[in-house]
């Protein structure tokens, strides 16, 4: 499966690789979150990752669950990058985002906010995400 990208760039969302380039990692995570497959887009955090994408910080088990759940919905999901800074093994990426749901009862939402994610990179040389913490600044129904 293959996401394509606005610059004619491809995807692998079952090879999925993030690069030392954080517009490319930015890239990788929004193909792999429109997907709408949970764990495709999970297998980017280590086992022991902390998101609060759900509105609370999860990990492990929970975490998965609540990824899961959401990108079952089919959300839209927009970002740029506003802030880059690294580390030979760490790495915090800031992004601006745009974020459409789907509530439970039809209804569309749109969040705008920004998301603070701390990456590290593995023994194998690939970076995963360790931190995941986007926090909406406006919300609006459409």
């Amino acid at each position: 499966m293959k996401a394509r990208l606005p610059m004619t760039a491809q995807i692998d969302l079952r090879n999925l690789d993030l690069t030392d380039d954080p517009e490319t990692q930015n890239d990788v995570f929004l193909a792999a979150f429109n997907s709408g497959e949970g764990a495709i887009f999970d297998s980017l955090y280590r086992d022991d990752s902390i998101s609060n994408l759900s509105g609370k910080p999860l990990t492990g088990k929970e975490r998965t669950e609540a990824i899961t759940a959401l990108l079952a919905t089919g959300p839209e999901l927009k970002s740029s990058v506003k802030a880059y800074y690294a580390t030979a093994d760490t790495s915090l990426i800031i992004v601006n985002y745009d974020l459409v749901l789907t509530l439970e009862d039809g209804r569309k939402q749109r969040i705008l906010g920004k998301c603070t994610d701390v990456l590290v990179r593995g023994e194998d040389g690939k970076w995963v995400m360790a931190v995941d913490r986007p926090v909406a600044d406006q919300v609006q129904d459409l």
